[in-house]
């Protein structure tokens, strides 16, 4: 397959979730919805990959989706007192996220041995309630990392929001709330079994984490 370019929802299923908000129609405007051969955090491949950075990079339309995904959250019953965005990519999602709430906004980051910590002076009141917030999800497994890191800092993890859901099952992967403003289900493959490699493709790595070394 060439290489990655914009596409629309075609070979893939994209349903709007956020209240009064058409954020599908961002994403495919902003250039969001790319069609390739990738590697995604979670170290699958997909022939989709969506760079939650097109968005975000225009103030106003961040705005916009971030007031989406903070009325689905509020409709949720969900209130934090804290936003918490995994680095590098939900940073800005998770502060933009954290302003349309009124709330606090930190971060995680990958310490030199690969785990999430809080760092740069970051803390949590004892049983502070903390939403994690992603751009995108495709196994969970990030925000796990990230529940762990407010649990262990003494926290209490009052749910899950996602700019991006892209993970099958949802109620299996987490035990809190979970909050998406936008739905995508798009194919997805272990790395050992994806066909675009077994054609002989070569696959790329858009994502902030570094790909894993073979």
């Amino acid at each position: 397959m060439g290489g990655p370019g914009a596409a629309d929802a075609d070979g893939g299923r994209v349903e709007p979730r956020g209240p009064g908000i058409d954020a599908a129609r961002i994403l495919r405007e902003s250039g969001a919805l790319l069609q390739g051969h990738f590697v995604l955090s979670s170290g699958r491949h997909s022939d989709r990959y969506v760079q939650m950075a097109a968005p975000f990079q225009r103030p106003a339309v961040a705005e916009v989706l971030a007031r989406g995904l903070a009325a689905a959250v509020r409709a949720a019953g969900v209130r934090p007192h804290v936003v918490l965005g995994p680095a590098l990519g939900a940073i800005i999602p998770g502060y933009e996220l954290a302003r349309a709430l009124g709330v606090r906004s930190i971060f995680c980051e990958r310490a030199l041995d690969g785990r999430f910590a809080l760092r740069r002076g970051f803390t949590l009141a004892p049983g502070e309630p903390v939403l994690v917030c992603e751009n995108t999800l495709t196994t969970g497994g990030s925000g796990l990392e990230a529940m762990a890191v407010v649990r262990a800092a003494g926290g209490v993890v009052a749910g899950v929001a996602v700019y991006c859901d892209r993970i099958p099952d949802p109620a299996r992967v987490f035990d809190v709330p979970y909050v998406a403003l936008t739905r995508l289900s798009f194919d997805s493959w272990p790395a050992e079994e994806c066909p675009l490699c077994r054609a002989g493709g070569s696959a790329v790595k858009p994502g902030s984490r570094p790909a894993p070394v073979e």
